[in-house]
């Protein structure tokens, strides 16, 4: 595995392993090496390959935001006044407590953030915070109603249908045992 490599260029093993990982990144690596045909010794040697070509960015519990009181969401368009002002916004707002995603996009707004909040009043007080951020210019908040989707695995395209086999070692050669227990 070189870095920078695309999808495309790991093998399903190795995608599989990720798919796994995304599904419950506690299942014990015997249990992935059970499921994509390795030995746990060789499923982490490609975890960490993974892990040091930055594939792997963390490992992360999934919480139920309502459940530990932030029971609003909202995205919030940030039109910025000038292109210059951008990298001082983003650092800016990678400091306010609630703003769980930042995106540079394109259409009306410059940036589209993500945000998280106990309440009503919480979400209006960061409003006013991200509106006090030097070179914004007017902003728009969608408060999220319910939420049908909301996904945290990257989708990823391998063939779980193909039985793994142990890559050869050293030239050594298949042995096709014709007769055993016969």
């Amino acid at each position: 595995m070189k870095l920078g490599q695309t999808e495309s260029e790991y093998d399903d093993i190795d995608l599989h392993i990720l798919a796994l990982l995304q599904e419950n990144c506690e299942l014990p690596l015997a249990k992935i090496g059970e499921k994509v045909g390795l030995s746990a010794p060789s499923v982490i040697e490609r975890i960490k390959k993974l892990d040091d070509n930055k594939v792997i960015i963390g490992y992360r519990a999934i919480l139920d935001a309502r459940r530990v009181g932030l029971d609003v969401t909202a995205f919030i368009g940030v039109v910025i006044s000038h292109p210059k002002l951008i990298g001082e916004f983003e650092q800016e707002i990678a400091q306010l407590e609630g703003v769980l995603e930042c995106h540079h996009v394109t259409g009306q707004h410059t940036l589209l953030l993500k945000v998280k909040t106990a309440n009503t009043s919480a979400l209006e007080e960061l409003i006013s915070k991200i509106r006090s951020i030097e070179g914004v210019d007017r902003t728009e908040t969608m408060v999220v109603l319910s939420t049908h989707t909301e996904r945290t695995q990257i989708p990823l395209h391998y063939d779980a249908t193909q039985t793994p086999r142990r890559p050869r070692r050293n030239g050594e050669k298949r042995i096709h045992l014709k007769g055993v227990g016969a």
